[in-house]
């Protein structure tokens, strides 16, 4: 996941009959509104940069009109940008003439829309190998190949039976089974799960992740939801006005617009290791050959129960506490490390199990803080009541 599968470079789309006048204006400081009142042409997107990392599920998030349906129907060309550069495995998607576009399309790039677009006559799995079928793929093979896509969606019992025969639910998976047969490297999804019930919802998406942890594609997701997400992009007024992790977007919010975005949505689940613990709430030890009782009670200092001993490295060597008597004792005891990325589920499980705090440590193994269940308790609470982030 280190390579950019896209890059995105000073994007804009303009619709109207004079786009630089427009580009000028918003360069000048002009909002999308104030151009639309002084021009008469809408700003879908300003001035769009980013990159999607290789094998990344990277999700465009706004309110309605911010630009997300505009700024992914630029990057696969469905809309042809005013100004602006688009990448593709480093070929300039902006620039391509048309019959390499169409090529692109058909054999590296699939689009879900929200709409499932199915042909109502064909079958299942007509309808799943109709993108093999236009890009040429002869009959034999490409049956083949739609069916073990089937088989992965769970619609192989349903091969031959027509749209109309299934449910809303089953048709978006059709529609998802067409997107991948072509096996594409990318993939473009436009709200394909938002007409859905949140049950269908949850499961389609749970079929979506399950699906990349195995074929490790590159997604590329206009949603409302950020359970799918590895990076967001929140939109407003066709600009982008912050890229991160759901965890760094919630934790701190670029601004005002961002904050109240995420009003009424539980953001706890996106919590980690590293947001629920404290840094100061456990003393020190450092790791020694001998470790005296002495030492231990001036490191207790007469009102902690224990102490985390380090090594040089500072990664936990184990802890040290008092007796039934409640004296220092030195023995060093065991004890388990959360993770400082490990999910909010994960770090309850483990803390409820334990009657101590728990150290927290980074990706090499070195202390960062602690955890227990009053930690735990104080930021769910905070992020459950809270009316902002």
């Amino acid at each position: 996941m280190n390579s950019p599968k896209v890059v995105v470079e000073g994007l804009c789309k303009v619709f109207g009959n004079n786009p630089k006048q427009a580009i000028d204006m918003l360069a000048g400081g002009a909002t999308k509104e104030e151009v639309f009142s002084r021009t008469g042409q809408i700003v879908g997107v300003h001035n769009a940069s980013f990159d999607v990392k290789e094998g990344e599920i990277f999700v465009l998030m706004g309110l309605s009109g911010s630009g997300k349906s505009t700024l992914i129907r630029l990057i696969n060309r469905l809309v042809e940008p005013s100004a602006g550069k688009v990448f593709i495995d480093g070929r300039d998607v902006a620039a391509v003439p048309r019959s390499e576009l169409t090529s692109l399309r058909r054999k590296d790039m699939s689009m879900v829309f929200q709409s499932f677009a199915l042909m109502p006559q064909r079958t299942v799995l007509s309808n799943a190998a109709f993108g093999l079928e236009v890009a040429g793929v002869g009959k034999k093979e490409r049956e083949s190949r739609a069916m073990t896509v089937l088989e992965q969606v769970g619609l192989a019992p349903f091969a031959q039976k027509l749209p109309a025969q299934l449910s809303g639910g089953m048709q978006q998976r059709v529609g998802l089974a067409r997107a991948l047969a072509v096996n594409p490297s990318l993939m473009i999804m436009d709200e394909a799960f938002s007409a859905l019930d949140p049950l269908k919802r949850k499961e389609m998406q749970n079929v979506l992740l399950e699906l990349q942890r195995e074929q490790r594609r590159t997604i590329l997701f206009v949603s409302h939801d950020l359970e799918e997400a590895t990076r967001i992009a929140i939109m407003e007024g066709g600009r982008v006005v912050q890229i991160g992790t759901p965890q760094e977007i919630i934790m701190n919010p670029a601004d005002e617009y961002v904050s109240r975005f995420f009003d009424g949505i539980d953001t706890s689940c996106y919590l980690t290791g590293g947001d629920l613990m404290q840094t100061d709430e456990v003393p020190i030890m450092p790791h020694a050959a001998q470790i005296d009782a002495s030492s231990v009670a001036q490191t207790l200092n007469g009102s902690a129960d224990y102490a985390f001993v380090l090594d040089a490295q500072r990664r936990i060597r184990g802890f040290v506490g008092r007796d039934a008597n409640g004296n220092a004792t030195p023995q060093i005891n065991q004890i388990e490390c959360i993770q400082r990325t490990m999910t909010l589920d994960d770090v309850v499980n483990r803390v409820v199990a334990s009657p101590a705090l728990l150290p927290v440590v980074d990706a090499d193994g070195m202390y960062c803080g602690s955890v227990n269940k009053t930690n735990v308790l104080r930021v769910l609470t905070y992020h459950r009541s809270s009316s902002h982030v």
